[in-house]
């Protein structure tokens, strides 16, 4: 594909390049562009697929931005979710100039820590903006428009450029009809229409979903009736970042006189800073720590826990697999799972599903209780229905996988909008507007960039630091055969060491081996979950040898099921 020179858009022209979130759920970031003035909507990462081993994080590769940090005015924040925000502090790093970043004030709550755990909060110049207020960056003015969505404190775009405005939706829904933030969204979008738009950049995840996303109000009523009818302890998992969830759920639990306590640690810094910031106003009457949890009855507790996508080494999946440090599951449990599987973590999902109900939990989910979750996207109805209101000349899906698009893109025409002004995007694409027309101008470079917790990018610093890895501390090899339908061991682990030298290793060996059948046999449970049973080995090998010989050998475990 052919990239752009480096060159900028004439006087009367605007540029949008999507840097991720086509052709993808995740790492969503969009540059606008005029001669002069360049801002970056959104940072996001994409979290690593299954076979991407070692990898931590998927970020979009900003070397457009990077190459055009002189008319970089700033870093424009549409809310503080994952997919939207977690790619920025790589980007701050790679760019090591101090950057205006602007978002609502929950947004930037979110982001500080993310900065401060990556160490570039220097880097950044923090501005929270209020929805409905202005923002003027050089040619580009930009309004923040208060949208709903599954975090508060969400907001859409009106970016005025010189050749006209652009509306960038950010993850959004609408509603329905006659409800007050509905009605009053829709005035707000149509004040913004009738003065013209140029362009439509429009999330499209939901366009599959006929109608109209169900309101909160239903959760709130299906969470209600399961945890009032729950003889014992509930156990609820949610997405650490869905601010609106855990506050349904604290004031629930406290008007039936239970108290909640939180178990994974990106669920207790969100809950963290959206007390401090006033999101959470129950939370300091209801919340307890763990160790008090203790001195209530079962009936009067609530667990708020972490892993409602079935990863691994997060807390669902732990209690599943009976290994967590606190929480192990009893008759009269009830686990509520109030999220739906993201495309490539059912397989996952569903294991532990099935391994809290073979411990006996009654487990609630969405496959067989529709109203304990619903999306925070906006379905086919609304996302029509801001095509009608906004009445833009072109319409750019933006924040979906292929297939969204193709689908946004018909009912974009099907609402009106020619179909030479649809335009369907990949990642780098260059399109280049002026007021009456709109085309594709090369690309720029765009794709993957994976992180491993010490490098982003650059395979080769990935190769050295595991051969200085290999030199200093050697490796072990832990082989484990189970029985895929129980979970047994079927003989004894075998421990390879190569580098590993020490005048007590045939000891430490000895003592891996007892350690991980102790482990595995602990953790057991039918239809094990693989991912958690490799990180349970190298957890357990890690910690043993490093306890008994200060060195950090490479751990390769081995998990095959028969």
């Amino acid at each position: 594909m052919p990239k752009t020179k480096s060159r900028t858009p004439a006087s009367g022209r605007v540029r949008i390049i999507p840097l991720g979130g086509l052709g993808e759920i995740g790492k969503n970031a969009t540059v606008i562009q005029t001669d002069r003035d360049l801002i970056l909507v959104d940072a996001g990462v994409k979290f690593p697929e299954e076979e991407m081993h070692g990898v931590d994080l998927v970020i979009p590769d900003f070397s457009y931005l990077i190459s055009q940090r002189a008319r970089l005015r700033g870093i424009v924040l549409t809310h503080s979710h994952e997919d939207h925000i977690g790619g920025l502090p790589y980007l701050l790093q790679q760019l090591g100039t101090r950057v205006p970043v602007f978002g609502t004030r929950l947004t930037l709550g979110m982001v500080t820590g993310k900065l401060k755990e990556r160490r570039v909060l220097q880097f950044a110049d923090l501005s929270p903006i209020e929805p409905g207020t202005d923002l003027a960056l050089g040619k580009l003015s930009i309004q923040f428009i208060p949208v709903g969505h599954s975090i508060p404190d969400a907001v859409a775009l009106a970016i005025r450029t010189p050749c006209g405005t652009i509306v960038h939706s950010g993850d959004f829904k609408l509603g329905h009809p006659g409800e007050s933030e509905h009605d009053a969204l829709r005035d707000h979008f149509a004040r913004i229409g009738q003065s013209g738009v140029l362009v439509l950049l429009s999330e499209c995840v939901g366009v599959e979903r006929p109608g109209r996303t169900p309101p909160e109000s239903i959760v709130v009523a299906a969470l209600e009736h399961v945890m009032q009818a729950a003889p014992g302890r509930v156990i609820v998992s949610t997405f650490a970042s869905n601010i609106g969830r855990l506050n349904q759920i604290i004031e629930i639990a406290g008007r039936l006189g239970r108290r909640v306590t939180i178990a994974g640690r990106s669920m207790e810094n969100n809950v963290r800073v959206a007390g401090e910031l006033g999101f959470l106003p129950s939370s300091s009457e209801v919340l307890v720590s763990t160790e008090a949890a203790r001195s209530f009855l079962p009936n009067q507790i609530v667990y708020l826990v972490t892993g409602s996508q079935g990863e691994p080494t997060a807390a669902l999946a732990r209690i599943a697999a009976n290994d967590h440090p606190h929480i192990r599951i009893v008759p009269g449990d009830t686990v509520i799972v109030s999220a739906s599987p993201i495309p490539g973590n059912e397989e996952a999902f569903a294991q532990t599903i099935d391994n809290l109900f073979r411990r006996g939990a009654r487990v609630v989910y969405k496959a067989i209780s529709p109203d304990i979750h619903v999306s925070g996207h906006a379905s086919r109805d609304e996302l029509g229905e801001l095509i009608q209101t906004v009445r833009p000349r072109f319409c750019v899906p933006l924040h979906g996988e292929y297939r969204m698009l193709v689908l946004y893109r018909d009912l974009a025409i099907a609402e009106g909008i020619p179909p030479g002004n649809v335009l369907l995007a990949d990642n780098g694409d260059v399109l280049e507007f002026t007021a009456t027309s709109a085309r594709k101008d090369g690309s720029v470079p765009a794709g993957s960039v994976l992180v491993d917790g010490l490098t982003v990018g650059g395979v080769t610093q990935v190769v050295l630091r595991d051969r200085g890895h290999l030199a200093e501390d050697g490796i072990l090899i832990a082989t484990v055969l189970i029985d895929r339908t129980t979970g047994e061991l079927i003989r004894e682990p075998e421990i390879v060491s190569r580098g590993f030298v020490d005048d007590t290793g045939a000891d430490v060996l000895a003592d891996a081996r007892r350690q991980i059948k102790t482990a595995l046999k602990r953790a057991r449970a039918p239809e094990p979950e693989y991912g958690f049973l490799i990180e349970k080995i190298k957890e357990t090998l890690g910690q043993l040898v490093y306890r008994k010989t200060r060195k950090r050998p490479m751990i390769l475990p081995l998990v095959t099921e028969v």
